[in-house]
């Protein structure tokens, strides 16, 4: 799998099918055509351009309802539901968060706030999105074994960097990707210290990836 870092909370993953999450993007398009979109809340930085692409949304059922009522092909979702479309698995996990659509002037609650466990060609991703540490992220370690762990550590709205890597202890997965940082003032973070944090004490390898970087995931398979 090809991830591709659009900045923020924003990733493009390629494979049988090419998946973006969370489609705000404020460095700009780095030319990613999704198949599907998937959106964790609804905070306008992560619901973002999710009504331009005119592609199946994935996202909790509040959101749904709106997509829907605006013509959109949508695949509702709540915590620990999982769907199949088109050969790609979402599993919806809990996140600590609010969540408040941003559309049609004050806008309305957008149903829970949530991560995604993305299962596509063997790999499985896990995005928190936005969220504080919780003890059940062990839960996503035992029962969805993530390669990929992309984890917030901008601090204020979610964890911080001390919160995500106690969370990258409790998810094991072998790569991790921080995101949710560096956006704004009020979120700004050293990940070249949380990089070196984790690597010093753990196998575990973090990627600190810049606004259109790709990788892939076949480079940090655990051995």
């Amino acid at each position: 799998m090809r991830i591709k870092w659009l900045g923020h909370s924003c990733f493009c993953l390629e494979g049988s099918k090419k998946i973006i999450i969370d489609p705000y993007m404020p460095h700009g398009d780095f030319g990613c055509t999704p198949d599907i979109v998937a959106v964790t809340h609804g905070h306008g930085d992560h619901f973002g351009d999710a009504m331009k692409f005119k592609k199946p949304v994935v996202c909790p059922n509040e959101i749904a309802k709106y997509l829907s009522s605006e013509g959109f092909d949508t695949e509702p979702l709540n915590i620990g539901g999982t769907i199949v479309r088109d050969g790609v698995s979402f599993t919806m996990t809990p996140a600590l968060h609010s969540s408040w659509l941003e559309v049609k002037g004050e806008g309305f609650y957008g149903g829970p706030a949530s991560g995604f466990v993305i299962r596509m060609d063997g790999v499985t991703v896990y995005h928190a999105g936005d969220t504080g540490l919780f003890s059940d992220m062990k839960l996503i370690r035992d029962l969805y074994h993530p390669d990929v762990a992309m984890l917030p550590i901008g601090g204020r709205f979610t964890m911080g960097p001390s919160e995500a890597m106690m969370a990258a202890g409790f998810i094991g997965a072998p790569l991790v990707i921080p995101m949710h940082y560096n956006t704004s003032p009020l979120i700004e973070q050293d990940a070249g210290e949380f990089k070196r944090s984790i690597e010093e004490v753990t196998p575990m390898k973090v990627v600190v990836m810049e606004p259109g970087e790709e990788i892939d995931t076949d480079d940090y398979k655990a051995v």
